[in-house]
């Protein structure tokens, strides 16, 4: 299981919200790079990075941010956050990223996603499953859909989709474990594809849980940022 820590961005800070809340914000650092540097330097190989300006924007907008860490750090960059054309996909790979994660969008627009996966290729593209009661909510959780999490995913597998990762918001920044649940559902129900848990995540058993259901990789955030997992820790595993 891949090991996958997460910096999310707000006006070029490394920020953490509570349940994707914008007015639940807090700044743990204003140098992003300067995190990134220290996940690499604990031996950690991956990066989930948010541009939630972005996500509430609907357009990337933190750009000098992603190149300094692509740049700067041998970290294989996942990245997110309002994305919505075939440009800035074209440019965020060019700048080192080695996969996008598409949400929003693929709600509205799945013919877009279908044609991106043709031209970029399942490897280079995550599906974001952001769900609340296993519902897709989306536009930086701020809007709730009426399409459940597994019809989703179904149809997003006919198109070529290979990777998702999905994040439960009741347990986002919460820290209060992950949806266990949810993603054994998933992986029974979908055991061809590569499943990446996010929210939750509060101490290092629930990795070891999450690991032992079977799902690829696991995001983590807040807890690095509260002190409730050291990176050393996250090293080991």
């Amino acid at each position: 299981m891949r090991i996958i820590p997460a910096i999310d961005i707000i006006d070029g800070k490394c920020v953490r919200l509570t349940q994707g809340d914008y007015a639940q914000k807090k700044i743990y650092n204003e140098n992003p790079l300067e995190v990134a540097r220290s996940f690499e330097a604990a031996g950690l190989t991956h990066l989930h990075l948010v541009d939630l300006d972005g996500a509430k924007r609907g357009q990337v907008v933190n750009w000098q941010v992603i190149e300094s860490i692509t740049t700067n750090t041998s970290l294989n960059v996942d990245f997110g956050g309002g994305i919505k054309t075939f440009e800035e996909i074209d440019r965020l790979i060019n700048l080192g990223v080695k996969q996008v994660n598409l949400g929003s969008i693929a709600v509205k627009q799945p013919d877009k996603i279908t044609e991106w996966l043709e031209h970029f290729g399942g490897e280079k593209i995550i599906l974001s499953a952001d769900v609340k009661n296993e519902m897709i909510s989306i536009n930086g959780w701020q809007q709730d859909s009426s399409i459940n999490i597994v019809t989703f995913l179904r149809d997003y597998i006919q198109r070529g989709i290979e990777h998702v990762t999905c994040t439960d918001i009741s347990t986002d920044g919460m820290l209060s474990g992950p949806n266990v649940e949810l993603y054994k559902k998933l992986l029974l129900s979908f055991p061809q594809l590569h499943v990446i848990a996010s929210g939750g995540v509060s101490v290092i058993e629930d990795l070891h849980e999450l690991r032992a259901i079977g799902v690829d990789g696991a995001i983590v955030g807040k807890a690095i940022y509260e002190g409730k997992i050291s990176l050393e820790q996250l090293a080991k595993m």
